[in-house]
């Protein structure tokens, strides 16, 4: 693993280390990807961590007087599902982060640290392809705005050299006779890859189309356009025989290979299928009707915040760790090159937190971080310097057990229990957020957490008695 962890409060000090280190310095945000990888042994070499979630400012989501949206390199998934302005203007990227993985990832993942990784398969890639985005990429020797079309060189392989970092991602806002949407297919609802996802964008002239952008993911190495599709649709007015055709040049446009999740045959097929869907959704004006008015965060009650530092730390073998656990202050001498897991597990003793798979899938090692659900497995310990940490133990106050935990008591919700912490602290946060989920919000709350035993029947019935106690 990494010998410095290193948390920055300023872009220049980040600059001035990658300058310095080179291949050996990694900026983390979200670290959803960058954990699992070195956790894997994919990635080797890297000695420094610089955490840029410190960094002020960094998270916000703009409007410029060009109608222009910015997006700062901390603006995580959540930020623009919950964000009015995304989902007003840029629809195909609040549905497009919306899809991602579960609300503890979507809590971390930031969408710069999606465009960097470039897989094919990454979801808001296609979707800021779509709505023209650009980055713009700053180091010691200045700043370059490259537009996101130009930015990838093939499988998780970007323009991008070893001393720059984004610091900044733009596209115009849809205007008033613009419409989009994305639309990705999976092997399931949640927590699951693109099998293929595909963004549209196009502009209408009352019902005919005089502009279009359809963008593909996970059919080829780089996110692409359907280029004979767009010019295809210009011109035209959107009935069913247009939409089939420009659905079947979509598909043939793809070039898919077939691997462990799919055949390559397949891919074509689902491209065509979803193409089709979203056009026809366009032209009806029904493409926001799935899409949550009040979506779930696993938030609570505040809105999403960092504790933040004084000024930058420098964090090896030899310098302490002072945080602060449900409620009450300590100080570490070792564990500063673990996850923050390990970290609570071994360092902090705190057992309550599982894990159950170490890669972010099964949540059984949710904490809250700053006031906000996360996948401890994959956030380094040093985040926890300055940190306030609430572990399952922390739920129970002044020795009465949680509502959420009485109610799996009651309702029987446990079978081996092993998953049970994660649930109760995603459970909790739901509560805190909202005095009266429903059912649906329920199962959205616990989409992050896999239970290996049950149907999850007992599960939402103890949520929803927890529910109506606090209410």
């Amino acid at each position: 693993m990494w010998q410095e962890y290193i948390g920055a409060t300023e872009v220049e000090e980040v600059l001035q280390i990658l300058e310095e280190c080179g291949e050996k310095a990694r900026i983390i945000a979200g670290a959803t990807d960058l954990i699992l990888e070195m956790e894997r042994g994919v990635r080797k070499g890297i000695e420094t961590l610089i955490d840029i979630t410190r960094i002020p400012e960094f998270d916000q989501i703009m409007l410029d007087e060009a109608g222009n949206i910015h997006l700062g390199p901390l603006v995580t998934h959540n930020h623009c599902v919950a964000s009015k302005l995304i989902r007003e203007s840029a629809f195909p990227l609040a549905q497009a982060t919306w899809e991602v993985g579960s609300p503890q990832i979507r809590n971390r993942g930031t969408v710069a640290g999606n465009l960097i990784t470039a897989s094919p398969a990454n979801d808001t890639i296609s979707a800021l392809m779509a709505l023209e985005a650009k980055v713009l990429l700053r180091s010691v020797r200045g700043n370059r705005v490259v537009s996101l079309k130009d930015f990838y060189t093939g499988v998780r392989k970007t323009v991008m050299q070893p001393d720059e970092m984004l610091v900044d991602i733009s596209f115009p806002s849809l205007k008033s006779n613009q419409r989009g949407t994305f639309i990705k297919f999976a092997l399931r609802r949640a927590q699951a890859i693109s099998l293929v996802n595909v963004a549209i964008v196009l502009t209408l002239n009352q019902s005919k189309v005089t502009n279009a952008s359809i963008t593909m993911g996970s059919v080829a190495p780089t996110i692409i356009h359907a280029t004979e599709a767009e010019s295809f649709l210009i011109g035209k007015n959107l009935d069913d025989i247009v939409i089939d055709q420009a659905a079947e040049l979509a598909a043939g446009a793809s070039r898919p290979i077939s691997d462990i999740r799919s055949s390559a045959a397949y891919r074509k097929s689902i491209v065509r299928v979803i193409t089709r869907r979203g056009i026809k959704a366009l032209a009806e004006g029904t493409e926001r009707s799935l899409f949550p008015y009040n979506p779930i965060l696993l938030w609570g009650k505040e809105t999403y915040h960092t504790e933040k530092l004084t000024k930058s730390i420098h964090i090896d073998s030899h310098t302490p760790i002072h945080t602060t656990i449900n409620g009450k202050e300590y100080t570490f001498s070792h564990g500063q090159n673990k996850s923050l897991l390990r970290f609570l597990r071994e360092e902090a003793l705190m057992v309550g937190t599982k894990e159950g798979c170490a890669e972010g899938e099964c949540g059984a090692c949710t904490v809250f971080l700053d006031g906000v659900a996360v996948m401890s497995c994959m956030v380094p310990a040093g985040r926890a310097h300055g940190a306030k940490i609430m572990t399952v133990e922390g739920l129970a106050h002044d020795g009465e057990l949680h509502s959420v935990q009485q109610a799996f008591i009651d309702e029987g919700a446990v079978q081996c229990g092993y998953c049970t912490p994660g649930f109760l602290m995603s459970a909790a946060k739901l509560i805190e957020e909202r005095s009266k989920p429903t059912g649906d919000e329920i199962r959205q709350a616990i989409t992050g957490n896999l239970c290996r035993c049950t149907g999850y029947y007992k599960i939402v019935q103890a949520i929803e008695r927890a529910a109506e106690r606090e209410a």
